[in-house]
């Protein structure tokens, strides 16, 4: 028993002596980590951080950003200065409307600060998960009501969403899909988006007039405009249409690029359906399609593209046939031949020959070469496997030109003045359409015989 008190007693000096020297060493690491710290301030570890947060308030952003790579330690005071009350308010410009410079210099510097902002923001949270940088900088510019679905009181006349899409394609560019997919389901959440598009694809359309425009500038603005390079683009435009039917997806096409009003901006819903239109109104329509055609993302099969064309055409409701051959001719070469292929391999030959029609028409109104008709038409030809098909297609397209002059001409005879003038006109333009494609085809068929 003794022996062993008298070792218990002995150790109790040396338990003393080990906290003591754990003691010691906390306190020399504290030492070492704050050593530590202000060396990776280099020249600044002599300063106040007042005084370092008074140097950042003269340097522009993007030397901010090129300071914040130092150091983690820098880039970390840099992190604190944006969320001061200075510099958030030096930093997050807002003066979205009051662009008074003329022309569109003041626009251009205030996406290109926001540009640079964007880049600041990489930088300084480069260490952090995807997560947590997403919802810091939410937390950062959640002040910005601009930024904001429905923030702004007049959305037309503000670059808030525009300014907010520059920052975030500059914060994201370069990252891989995933990430990408967190950012895109992150934007979802805070902005309620897959709700507010079922409103509208479920609505008749124009109903909800307010909620289309809000969705038409939030993906066109802060989602779609700002990517350079065409994968980029069609990557976000897939996760706006993927997650909807084939039918959703075609109304939500027209609402982000269909043609709109000149006064409000407000999607004209009538405008395919009511008049011949102009380029203008389709071009946004035919790019959207060419992006997803050409860019070969695995979410689109050549056929997906073309179911998506057919569901277009009928949004809201059937359009005239010479605004479908304006699409599928600014769509270009490649999807204006599959398309009609499509309906070749179906069977469905009249529509088609209606269809050669109206190509020819838009050639001809728009001085374009009627040539380029002709060898569509020959391609198309070249689908059927048999020459009684070939020949049966090619009397379709014979008879599509002598029915629809006809229906013009009674159109005339039967309408008002006003309607009559117009008509009139598609018919002067229909009928040289006819004579130039024929002349075409015969320059064609003289040509391969004299070869």
């Amino acid at each position: 028993m003794a022996s062993r008190i008298n070792t218990s007693f002995t150790l109790i000096p040396n338990q003393k002596y080990r906290r003591s020297n754990r003691r010691s060493s906390h306190v020399s690491n504290t030492l070492d980590s704050d050593s530590q710290s202000l060396s990776a301030l280099g020249n600044f570890k002599a300063l106040p951080l007042e005084i370092f947060q008074v140097i950042l308030k003269y340097l522009s952003v993007k030397d901010i950003s090129m300071l914040s790579m130092v150091s983690r330690t820098v880039s970390q005071h840099i992190i604190n200065y944006i969320s001061t009350s200075s510099g958030s308010k030096r930093l997050l410009l807002q003066d979205f409307h009051n662009l008074e410079l003329p022309g569109k210099r003041q626009d251009s510097a205030v996406l290109e600060h926001y540009r640079s902002l964007g880049l600041l923001f990489k930088r300084c949270t480069l260490l952090l998960p995807t997560k947590e940088r997403l919802k810091y900088i939410h937390k950062i510019l959640a002040e910005i009501s601009c930024f904001k679905f429905n923030g702004c009181a007049a959305p037309m006349q503000c670059l808030g969403l525009s300014c907010y899409g520059m920052f975030l394609q500059t914060l994201t560019a370069g990252w891989d899909e995933l990430e990408c997919h967190r950012v895109f389901n992150f934007l979802c959440e805070l902005t309620d988006l897959s709700r507010k598009m079922q409103t509208v694809v479920f609505s008749k359309p124009g109903n909800a007039r307010k909620l289309e425009l809000r969705i038409r500038l939030f993906c066109r603005n802060v989602l779609f405009d700002h990517w350079t390079h065409r994968s980029d683009s069609a990557f976000w435009l897939t996760r706006i249409l993927k997650p909807w039917p084939m039918v959703n997806q075609a109304r939500l096409l027209y609402i982000i690029f269909g043609p709109i009003s000149p006064q409000d901006g407000q999607v004209v819903w009538q405008k395919m359906i009511e008049e011949p239109t102009d380029e203008s109104s389709l071009k946004g329509l035919a790019d959207a399609i060419k992006l997803l055609y050409d860019t070969g993302i695995k979410e689109w099969t050549a056929d997906d593209v073309i179911s998506l064309i057919d569901e277009l055409s009928v949004v809201p409701r059937e359009w005239l046939l010479e605004n479908n051959a304006r699409l599928l001719i600014l769509s270009g070469n490649d999807i204006c031949f599959t398309f009609m292929a499509s309906k070749a391999v179906n069977g469905r030959t009249t529509e088609l020959a209606k269809l050669i029609v109206f190509l020819a028409l838009v050639c001809e109104k728009e001085l374009y070469c009627m040539d380029w008709a002709v060898k569509m038409m020959q391609r198309v030809c070249k689908v059927f496997s048999t020459s009684m098909e070939k020949n049966n297609f090619l009397q379709n397209v014979a008879n599509a030109f002598a029915c629809i002059i006809m229906e013009m001409l009674q159109s005339i005879m039967s309408g008002d003045r006003d309607e009559e003038d117009r008509i009139f006109l598609n018919l002067f333009h229909l009928v040289h359409a006819q004579a130039n494609f024929h002349k075409e085809v015969l320059y064609l068929t003289i040509n391969s015989v004299s070869t």
